[in-house]
């Protein structure tokens, strides 16, 4: 999955046509590629790659490229190879790497190297789970120490704990600083405030919207409520009743004045400096 000279865990890997993406609907006790020829299917999962971009994060939609068999499947293979470069080359600059480490962990990955970072915590990310299954995963396939918490124990974490730093990533950054990530991540934005805890926001400068004002022009979907009914994030047995209503939002916003600083791969932005 990875380079002699980079042991880490990369979620896509391109080898003259055979296009490997790591499969995170799975349990993740063993490492499993999904392999693809560049075939047909192939290049829809290629397709998928270059419309992966944040001009629309929110949506990622997948085409049957059969239906295009007129179009020249190469270009779009060497665009998407292009992209993958280059995404991995300008996010290691601020220490993550969309392709490669998850959207923060580049970040605690250079702490980690550089022999100042003591411990991670890393929440479970309800009701989907992603921080249980694939970011404890990363930081433990790349030994980095850590520990998983439930969601709503962070803010007894920086209670009780010396906790220094919040690191997140960000789908949006508008042009007065707010961001719009994973819902929960405005929670523990007003945690890390409460207890005087610097909170960071790491991202590409391609997720800053400047056409947006403020978080509040940024419109939330809503995921299936059977990630909240069902077991396994939805796709298990139902286990709550079904007359409940279920309010599900994908992301939240948390404003600019709950943040310390944006990291970039090209410049820092030091929220607290324009507020003081």
């Amino acid at each position: 999955m990875a380079s002699q000279a980079d042991s880490s865990l990369q979620a896509i890997c391109n080898h003259c046509g055979s296009l490997q993406l790591l499969d995170q609907m799975l349990q993740l006790n063993l490492q499993r590629l999904s392999n693809s020829a560049a075939t047909a299917t192939g290049a829809n999962q290629v397709f998928l790659v270059i419309l992966l971009s944040p001009c629309n994060s929110y949506h990622v939609f997948m085409f049957d490229l059969v239906t295009f068999c007129s179009l020249p499947f190469r270009a779009y293979i060497e665009a998407a190879e292009v992209m993958l470069e280059d995404d991995v080359a300008s996010n290691k600059a601020i220490g993550l790497a969309i392709a490669g480490f998850g959207t923060a962990l580049r970040v605690i990955h250079a702490l980690h190297a550089d022999g100042v970072l003591e411990r991670a915590y890393c929440t479970e990310t309800r009701p989907f789970n992603q921080g249980s299954r694939l970011t404890a995963y990363e930081l433990v396939h790349d030994k980095i120490p850590a520990t998983l918490i439930a969601d709503f124990a962070a803010a007894a974490l920086m209670k009780t704990r010396s906790i220094h730093v919040v690191i997140v990533g960000a789908d949006r950054v508008t042009a007065n600083g707010g961001t719009a990530n994973k819902i929960g991540t405005y929670s523990l934005a007003s945690s890390a405030k409460h207890h005087g805890v610097q909170f960071y926001v790491a991202a590409p400068l391609t997720s800053v919207d400047l056409s947006l004002s403020s978080g509040n022009e940024i419109v939330i979907e809503e995921r299936s409520p059977k990630e909240l009914l069902n077991t396994h994030g939805g796709m298990g047995e139902q286990v709550v009743a079904s007359v409940i209503c279920v309010w599900n939002p994908t992301f939240d916003v948390t404003p600019a004045n709950l943040i310390s600083g944006i990291i970039t791969e090209k410049v820092f932005f030091n929220l607290q400096y324009k507020r003081h």
